[in-house]
């Protein structure tokens, strides 16, 4: 596992919600280059039950596999076809507002993509995801591009489930210790 960006450190502290707890735990897992495949990421699709759906290799987009890994680890339910990232616009419920640990869907051109919330400022969401660069890493994405902004289910919401505003050179969110970044 890779160190997040120190703007992102907080998310290390958190206790909850949980998808983002196991998705911390995996930054930084990267694909293999070329036609080998890293076995941690076939062992994800083992232990999601996707090796027999279609999961063949690393080179076969695992953005909706990562997010299906963590929501199961999180004890949630993932959608009917979880490997297909835009199916992700079904998960949970509809969020009122995004905020930490929403579970976003992108459009983009032949496909989708699905990510965890962990911040956003005027312009762009900060999304935890995997096979993002090929790693499971946090880059910005445009909001113009958002499809869907999905709330997993709980049975007590975690406190920490709000909106993290990123603002000139730093975060600012309730609780959350202001970074630099």
């Amino acid at each position: 596992m890779s160190t997040l960006p120190s703007q992102f450190a907080w998310l290390a502290a958190l206790t909850g919600p949980l998808m983002v707890v196991h998705a911390v735990k995996l930054y930084g897992t990267l694909e293999t280059p070329g036609p080998g495949n890293n076995p941690t990421i076939m062992a994800w699709a083992k232990e999601t039950g996707l090796d027999h759906a279609g999961y063949t290799g690393d080179d076969v987009p695992w953005c909706g596999l990562f997010m299906a890994l963590i929501a199961k680890r999180a004890g949630k339910n993932p959608p009917a076809v979880p490997l297909r990232a835009l199916s992700w616009a079904t998960f949970g419920v509809a969020s009122p507002e995004p905020s930490l640990g929403d579970v976003l869907t992108f459009q983009r051109q032949g496909g989708g993509h699905v990510a965890l919330y962990v911040g956003e400022d005027e312009t762009r969401f900060y999304c935890l995801g995997g096979n993002q660069g090929d790693a499971v890493t946090i880059v910005a994405k445009e909001k113009a591009r958002l499809h869907a902004c999905r709330r997993p289910i709980y049975k007590l919401q975690p406190t920490e489930v709000k909106p993290v505003h990123i603002v000139t050179g730093m975060i600012a969110g309730g609780d959350s210790p202001n970074k630099e970044v």
